[in-house]
């Protein structure tokens, strides 16, 4: 009910944003693929990587902490609380100094607490080390401004909606199986999937730190 009235609001205040913008180009979704810098391409490599090693485990870690380290439900609520405020609190401050300092530092940080965060749960193994763990899964969110920034800024400005769109259709498409593989691997042993998804948060932030500069 409380969302449904907050999209009721932020309709009515869509309504008072007016952004101007050209008419864009007749071009399909190849040319759109075409026109996109290889910047944006490589970050979307790399980004793959980092939402592949996020899908793989997040729909496991309440089975992880519940099954496996048997805490309750109620503390696993607490963890996700401290992991919310967390990022609450880098949020702003983080898209701020991005633009003082540049994107990509900022970046590297969000990926490598990707990589860290499932790592991070299966090296805990009472509560205070799950909430050094959700912590560093707050801590995702440290550079989410500054690669979306990024996005914009490779998008050339005629096409700019059609390659943001694009950018997350390809994305999606390529990280779908990734819930299901994790689920596969939980079979094998519970901790096999979090040390998966480590190696790809830890390839995606090598592939990033390698091919992606800021123009």
């Amino acid at each position: 009910m409380v969302t449904l009235v907050i999209a009721g609001l932020t309709a009515l205040l869509i309504r008072f944003i007016n952004i101007a913008h050209s008419t864009a180009p007749a071009i399909n979704i190849f040319g759109v693929w075409n026109s996109l810098q290889h910047g944006l391409k490589r970050l979307l490599i790399s980004d793959i990587f980092i939402r592949t090693c996020e899908g793989m485990t997040d729909v496991l870690v309440i089975l992880y902490v519940t099954n496996v380290l048997h805490l309750s439900v109620a503390r696993f609520g607490t963890l996700l609380a401290i992991l919310f405020a967390t990022t609450l609190v880098i949020y702003v401050p983080a898209a701020k100094a991005a633009d003082r300092v540049g994107r990509r530092p900022f970046i590297i940080a969000t990926f490598c607490a990707f990589a860290l965060y499932p790592l991070a749960i299966i090296a805990a193994h009472d509560f205070a080390g799950l909430v050094i763990a959700f912590i560093i899964g707050g801590l995702r969110e440290i550079g989410e401004p500054a690669r979306k920034a990024m996005i914009v800024d490779f998008a050339r400005p005629q096409l700019r909606a059609r390659s943001v769109g694009l950018y997350y259709l390809l994305r999606s498409l390529a990280i779908t199986p990734a819930a299901a593989i994790g689920g596969l691997l939980w079979k094998v042993s519970p901790p096999t999937p979090f040390f998966i998804a480590g190696s790809f948060g830890v390839a995606g932030t090598f592939v990033f730190i390698a091919t992606v500069r800021e123009r």
